[in-house]
């Protein structure tokens, strides 16, 4: 077959992504860099809600205590956030609520020892510290692997081929949060979904004085409208005779986080009391952690490509890693630096990882830039102490968080196929480990799913807690079982000869600090803290 001319290739492979109107390092206007922040807190506010509003009841709590957990997440989301943008990968991305950490807390939460206790608030603080105390624990795996430079390592072994599957699941593998949720109140979620599309797509050129704010704010003026919208179907009684879990999902009334936030709590760590420690809890929750690390790494390449940056190195990915999970201990010194680890400390009652729906939002914004983010960063602190402004925020019904992540997670998907460009998709190896991972990784967690569902525990059922949470929790994650089968079908099939097709010889440049003059520009540390913390 004659070879293509390259003025034939209409769509050359390209290091960074075009079409951004600001990238990591460059900033828009003050007041524009304000409000994208409010939007990027605005947007981060449903799983910050979400996850304390499922497991909070669980444990005995209140609506009180659901509120302060949820205070508690955003100000801890935000320290995490700042000390990212700042010391770990420099990349914009938030660093929030962790569904991962979700199968090992109702293991903890089923603990007989307290389960049996009676007292509904006693049995929530209890079970409380015993999270804290797994997560302080469970934490110096990922510590042990950021800072130590392991996983750092362990990186090297993948590819752009292995990544195309790890990355796209890290968006597409959410898919269970997306119309599935919409569906339990579609007069609500629909039209969110339809309104979001509309301005951010077919809208988006409109502009206001040459500036374009309907692509620009797409996700305020949504939610703002429909929002409205939402409030007067419920004020008008519209479902007064319906469901409880219709009541739940489509009014604006039901979070009941206005009336149960403090005007004024600053959280401060071992608000709950001392944790309390266990092997079992915390074995358990170690699998969590690794699967955070897992996600956390295919997001983070996702948001490099998405603020039109290089892929980051091992060295920086290990530095993001180790100062995400600085927050479940207490202090911890090395030649990387110092973390605060506060998840545990704090109790939020999970752990952490990147906010997949914030990335998306850098795609549909075309705004990637960190100080954005950091804004961001203030805002969940400023609104986290000021209880009863951030809980009117937090009220939003769920339903129509859910119809903006159905176009954020695609985004984040279709950046992991886009790691194709780099790799020989003419290859019959390519295709079978692309196509098989993606299947598996979308495959193997759905059953885990069902099976849970229907028989109220995992597929791993054995006396040993600590090795069902294991097994139950890696295997529910898209990402994490992509990554099982991509690498090691990417590194045992005919590895010899398919350097080229594994898309290496693009790769080699991005696997050392130095290696791209770029990496330099997106991702060394400020305030000249190089000269003592050189890159490996």
């Amino acid at each position: 077959m004659a070879d293509m001319k390259q003025e034939e290739i209409s769509h050359p492979p390209m290091d960074q992504l075009q079409g951004l109107e600001y990238c990591i390092d460059s900033n828009p206007s003050w007041g524009e860099a304000i409000a994208l922040g409010f939007q990027h807190y605005i947007l981060c506010l449903g799983t910050a809600v979400m996850i304390p509003t499922l497991l909070v009841p669980l444990m005995g709590g209140n609506a009180h205590d659901k509120a302060k957990v949820v205070q508690t997440m955003l100000f801890v989301t935000g320290i995490n956030t700042m000390l990212q943008t700042l010391f770990g990968t420099r990349l914009p991305t938030i660093i929030g609520g962790s569904y991962a950490f979700v199968i090992p807390v109702i293991s903890i939460i089923k603990d007989p020892s307290l389960a049996q206790i009676t007292d509904d608030h006693t049995r929530f603080i209890m079970t409380m510290r015993a999270i804290q105390g797994a997560l302080i624990i469970s934490s110096c795996i990922q510590i042990i692997l950021g800072y130590s430079q392991l996983w750092g390592i362990c990186s090297r072994f993948f590819s752009p081929l292995g990544m195309v599957p790890v990355v796209a699941l890290v968006g597409l593998g959410l898919f269970e949060r997306g119309f599935p949720v919409i569906g339990r109140c579609v007069e609500i979620g629909l039209p969110m979904l339809v309104l979001f599309v509309a301005l951010s797509q077919y809208l988006k050129h409109v502009q206001v004085r040459h500036f374009p704010i309907l692509e620009r704010f797409s996700v305020l003026i949504s939610i703002a409208l429909v929002w409205v919208y939402a409030h007067i179907l419920t004020a008008s009684g519209t479902y007064k005779h319906t469901s409880l879990l219709t009541q739940i999902n489509c009014r604006t009334d039901r979070a009941n986080l206005i009336t149960s936030a403090d005007w004024i709590d600053i959280p401060y760590p071992l608000q709950w009391g001392p944790p309390t420690f266990s092997a079992d809890h915390a074995f358990g929750m170690m699998a969590a952690v690794v699967v955070s690390l897992i996600e956390s790494t295919g997001a983070f390449k996702a948001a490099a490509r998405l603020a039109s940056a290089t892929p980051p190195p091992p060295y920086v990915l290990s530095r993001g890693i180790g100062w995400q999970e600085y927050n479940a201990f207490a202090l911890y010194v090395n030649n990387q630096g110092i973390g605060l680890l506060f998840d545990g400390l704090f109790g939020t009652g999970t752990g952490s990882t990147v906010s997949v729906e914030n990335i998306g939002l850098l795609g549909s914004t075309r705004i990637g830039s960190r100080r954005v983010i950091q804004i961001s960063a203030g805002f969940m602190i400023f609104f986290s102490i000021l209880g009863r402004f951030g809980a009117l925020f937090a009220s939003i019904p769920f339903t129509m968080f859910a119809a903006i992540y159905c176009v954020m997670f695609g985004y984040v998907g279709a950046v992991g196929l886009s790691f194709m460009q780099f790799t020989n998709m003419n290859s019959m190896r390519s295709l079978f480990i692309v196509g098989v991972s993606l299947f598996l990784g979308i495959s193997i967690p759905e059953y885990f799913f069902r099976y849970t569902m229907s028989a109220l525990h995992g597929p791993a059922h054995t006396r040993a807690g600590w090795f069902n949470d294991y097994i139950n929790t890696v295997f529910s994650s898209p990402p994490t079982v992509g990554l099982i089968v991509a690498v090691i079908l990417d590194n045992t099939l005919e590895v010899r000869d398919a350097a080229r097709d594994r898309g290496m010889p693009w790769w080699a440049r991005f696997r050392t600090f130095r290696g791209d003059s770029r990496n330099e520009e997106f991702y060394t540390l400020p305030f000249n803290l190089n000269r003592f913390f050189p890159p490996s």
